[in-house]
């Protein structure tokens, strides 16, 4: 095999390398996708919390509603951000405890199933509103 040959197969297999390790991160890209939610509205709920799943890679908050009208509770799937965030924008894991009434804003699912992505959650015993601040959020912006 001749030196130029062997640089060739070199860059090839770096290159290889490189498109397998970029194609192993794509569904960590895809998972953090918010199209499922309708950003365009915003729906108010209000419930009790029925759990708080601090866990990674979503926070998220089951809250049983009251349909309009009567009728049987209805569980609503709140999802929020990973706890890190949450942490970083004042949240602890006991800011939220089965049994608190709240009022929810969240983005609603898009096939109009029971859940959405938060908007921002206010304890109503306290009047606490908890809300999500990301980072390039809290950035002024650049022109």
């Amino acid at each position: 095999m001749t030196r130029r040959s062997a640089l060739i197969s070199r860059c090839h297999a770096v290159a290889l390398c490189a498109c397998l390790l970029t194609a192993g991160a794509l569904p960590a890209f895809a998972h953090h996708s918010f199209a499922a939610y309708d950003k365009t509205k915003i729906v108010n709920l209000k419930g009790t919390v029925k759990s708080f799943q601090w866990v990674n890679p979503h926070v998220q908050i089951l809250v049983y509603v009251e349909p309009p009208g009567g009728g049987a509770p209805e569980t609503w799937v709140v999802e929020t951000t990973s706890p890190g965030v949450l942490t970083r924008s004042g949240w602890v894991r006991s800011s939220l405890k089965p049994g608190d009434r709240v009022s929810v804003d969240l983005n609603p699912l898009r096939d109009g199933s029971h859940g959405g992505g938060l908007d921002k959650i206010t304890l109503l015993e306290t009047g606490q509103v908890l809300t999500v601040t990301f980072a390039s959020e809290d950035q002024p912006d650049k022109p």
